[in-house]
């Protein structure tokens, strides 16, 4: 990897001078062609966009920007924007951007690295000074490979990478991370049933290498643990996130067993999915079954009944990202900045219910 962020850096100070020796023509052809705003013959222009791509020639449009009294520019990327934590996070990079007189550019990826790769290097082109990638990731080597790539190729033009709810794959890339205790969080709504009595509890939403998942299902493992049940009573449904796999998961796991007191969800989406599950089989929350979520979503304390859950600063995780990142941009790359959280108690826990 070492190599291929090397090279990231050596393509990013690609001039245009040699763009045009390239594609055999003087630096003002070669600089009308990529402006697009005078009349260059096609093939002319098939040749310098030809040679600008086999470079890796990025037009500094920071640079035009200021030169141009033109604003900054920060984007923020997301899986997807109908997700109210998502659209939360981009409230806050908005807000945080807004205050500052930036622009902020919101992108969905829908989970395709493609996708987020072609975002990525839109907003290079476009002379982002803030890329924000936000939500729990698979952290696999493609990933870091690809993360590494990102925050050379945005370091080396003067912007900056931030991580924001998901870790960095290498503490020496040039990236800032700023998240939230997903571990704590989770192990403290978990201790919540287990005060209330419960020792027969669920976790349903896990999405095995999913990194916010992951320290969410191990903070419910530590806090079953410190209340000395079992390692073996724990019960992790990877059903991943959304209503629709909530509903089908708790469906399915109220099918092949009563066994259990309490459902932890991974997300309040999730939540909503197993509260209208447990309705339709005809049990009552929090009288048969007591359920938590994660996140406290706005709809949340609007459940039936209201919901339980995790408040994760969503909209501060936003403007943090924007707020820490240009605060020192000398000294924040790489430092992880961890937000806290705390469980708000609303109507869906009860004391479990006796057995006959």
């Amino acid at each position: 990897m070492g190599n291929d962020m090397a090279d990231t850096g050596s393509k990013r100070r690609v001039t245009i001078r040699e763009v045009a020796e390239r594609a055999g023509v003087s630096v003002a052809t070669a600089s009308r062609a990529l402006s697009g705003n005078h009349p260059v013959p096609t093939s002319t222009k098939t040749r310098v966009l030809r040679a600008a791509r086999d470079l890796d020639y990025v037009a500094n449009a920071h640079a035009r920007a200021l030169v141009g009294g033109g604003r900054k520019m920060a984007a923020v990327v997301v899986r997807q924007v109908t997700s109210p934590f998502y659209a939360q996070v981009a409230e806050g990079v908005e807000a945080e951007a807004a205050d500052r007189g930036w622009l902020c550019v919101v992108g969905a990826t829908g989970g395709d690295p493609q996708r987020e790769m072609e975002f990525v290097q839109l907003m290079r082109e476009e002379g982002a000074r803030l890329v924000i990638l936000v939500g729990g990731v698979v952290e696999d080597d493609a990933y870091r490979s690809r993360v590494a790539h990102y925050a050379q190729a945005l370091d080396a033009s003067g912007a900056r990478l931030v991580l924001c709810g998901r870790p960095a794959p290498d503490p020496d890339i040039p990236a800032l991370v700023v998240e939230f205790d997903n571990e704590a969080g989770a192990r403290a709504v978990t201790g919540h049933l287990l005060s209330a009595g419960h020792r027969r509890i669920a976790f349903l939403g896990g999405l095995p290498g999913n990194t916010a998942l992951d320290a969410r299902v191990a903070g419910y493992r530590a806090a079953l643990a410190e209340h000395g049940v079992p390692a073996a009573a724990a019960r992790v449904v990877d059903c991943g996130l959304g209503r629709a796999a909530g509903l089908r998961a708790m469906a399915q796991l109220l099918k092949e067993t009563r066994e259990f007191t309490a459902v932890v969800a991974g997300d309040d989406m999730v939540a909503a999915g197993a509260l209208r599950a447990i309705t339709d089989a005809g049990l009552v929350v929090p009288d048969d079954i007591s359920v938590v979520g994660y996140n406290d979503i706005p709809l949340a304390e609007d459940f039936n009944p209201p919901l339980t859950t995790v408040r994760t600063p969503a909209e501060e995780l936003g403007r943090a990202a924007v707020r820490i990142a240009l605060r020192d941009p000398e000294h924040v790359a790489g430092r992880h900045h961890l937000l806290g959280t705390h469980i708000v108690v609303r109507g869906s826990v009860a004391a479990p219910p006796e057995r006959p």
